[in-house]
């Protein structure tokens, strides 16, 4: 008997550097790796539908489609498929036709801060419409649930699975340059893309006034981030760009703490991978934040600098409190991918109405 299918769908996603790229790598490494038990067990095959360029990416135990710019408007593929997911929800390729039960993760509906009326009402729309093409839907915080059912009317099935993070405490290190690998100079790091929804102006004017304490800015070469630094100037404030995994890995492990004053998160992965060295975090009290640092972080209730200075020199004599850099690692632990993963086969298997695993 021939084979059901069940869809992965990464859009128009073309690199793995972001939050999207993260999610897509993380949960399709894992679902490749059930695929050869599914299809012994169930008779099911796994296909993943992504560019060209990223085709082989899960290895040869699995299928994949290539994504292309009519599937906006019309999916068609040889044989249907039982389930499809989008990865995102930014993906505005259509299921196939046909498909049985069509999922999609929502990480977040951040084009409702910050755009001007015209952006928003062209990402509402495309969300919405979205929406009428799917069966079930994934949010991977309480927080974009919310959102999903407040802004966009969703009535029907809903999930919520949260995202792991990846611990680089055992990966490679390599200094940032200008560091020495074991460097004991203290500095508050920042990892993102510097968009003006991460904020990085509060911490730009945090640094202003603090001249005596170092800040360490780092993410990928992104238009905003290279406007930045080349804009702003200051003696106790460094840019890298296009940072690796063990340069990653190593300002986690240095850092004195990490700062994450973001406006919009449907999760934030960079607060738990700093907690995942037990280091002390500062987020801002907006979006989802408070709900995935719990009280293992302390939050920013406004971005004036000397206010900002009080909360970061507060949580880092906190820090020195007997077992709090454990309850930091501790608090880290729960978000794990393995764990993330098994959640989202368990979903298909109840959708299909396999046997539990």
């Amino acid at each position: 008997m021939e084979a059901r299918r069940i869809g992965i769908s990464l859009g128009n996603i073309g690199a793995l550097h972001d939050g999207l790229g993260e999610f897509s790598l993380q949960i399709g490494q894992r679902v490749a790796a059930a695929a050869p038990a599914w299809r012994e067990q169930f008779n099911i095959g796994f296909d993943f539908h992504l560019r060209d360029k990223l085709a082989g990416l899960f290895g040869p135990g699995v299928g994949y489609l290539a994504v292309n710019r009519w599937q906006r408007l019309r999916h068609v593929q040889p044989q249907p498929y039982a389930l499809w997911h989008s990865l995102h929800q930014l993906n505005k390729n259509k299921p196939p036709v046909g498909t049985g039960v069509r999922v999609v993760t929502v990480h977040d509906l951040n084009y409702l801060v910050g755009r001007n009326a015209y952006s928003t009402w062209r990402h509402d729309r495309r969300t919405r419409a979205l929406m009428r093409r799917t069966d079930v839907v994934v949010a991977i915080s309480q927080h974009t649930a919310g959102d999903v059912r407040r802004h966009l009317g969703w009535t029907g099935p809903l999930d919520v699975i949260y995202n792991g993070a990846r611990s680089f405490v055992a990966a490679p290190r390599a200094p940032l340059p200008g560091w020495a690998a074991d460097d004991k100079r203290p500095f508050l790091y920042h990892l993102s893309r510097m968009s003006p929804s991460k904020n990085p102006q509060a911490i730009i004017d945090l640094a202003r006034a603090w001249p005596e304490m170092t800040f360490v800015l780092c993410g990928p070469p992104s238009d905003d981030a290279k406007k930045l630094r080349a804009t702003v100037q200051l003696p106790n404030l460094q840019f890298h760009l296009g940072i690796s995994d063990a340069q990653k890995a190593w300002a986690y492990a240095q850092c004195t703490g990490f700062l994450f004053p973001s406006l919009t998160e449907g999760f934030g992965l960079p607060p738990i991978e700093a907690m995942h060295f037990g280091k002390p975090v500062f987020l801002a009290r907006r979006s989802c934040l408070p709900e995935i640092g719990g009280s293992a972080a302390d939050y920013f209730d406004d971005f004036d600098a000397a206010s900002m200075r009080r909360v970061v020199e507060q949580g880092l004599a906190r820090q020195r409190e007997p077992g709090r850099a454990q309850a930091i690692r501790d608090h880290a632990a729960q978000f794990d991918w393995d764990r993330a993963a098994s959640s989202y086969l368990g979903l298909y298997r109840r959708l299909l109405g396999l046997a539990p695993g």
